[in-house]
């Protein structure tokens, strides 16, 4: 299984707008894909704003490659970021996972 985690930092007073903006592209569009196996949204407060981090769980980096391209490392940044005033990471890094236990939110 592959992690793929992708950040941000976000300003506060736009956090839950950009949540919901992120519902509707990055995460609904990995979940309808064969491969994504699910994802988990992350924050914290940093100076400056909320870190939001975007993790996705494939299959296998053939089903990265699929929805990211042939250049998996690039992020995938959607029409409408930009209203939020978020400072995207234009980088997504990509872990094997060896071991996993998340127990129920």
């Amino acid at each position: 299984m592959i992690a793929r985690q992708w950040t941000c930092l976000c300003p506060r007073e736009r956090r839950a707008g950009f949540l919901r903006h992120l519902e509707r592209t990055g995460v609904a569009e990995t979940a309808a894909l064969p491969g994504c196996l699910g994802h988990q949204v992350l924050e914290r407060e940093e100076p400056g704003g909320v870190r939001i981090c975007l993790i996705t769980y494939w299959e296998s980096m053939e089903a990265v490659r699929a929805y990211a391209g042939e250049e998996p490392e690039q992020a995938r940044l959607y029409e409408g970021d930009e209203a939020f005033g978020i400072e995207p990471e234009t980088r997504a890094l990509h872990w094997r996972v060896l071991e996993s236990r998340i127990p129920a939110p």
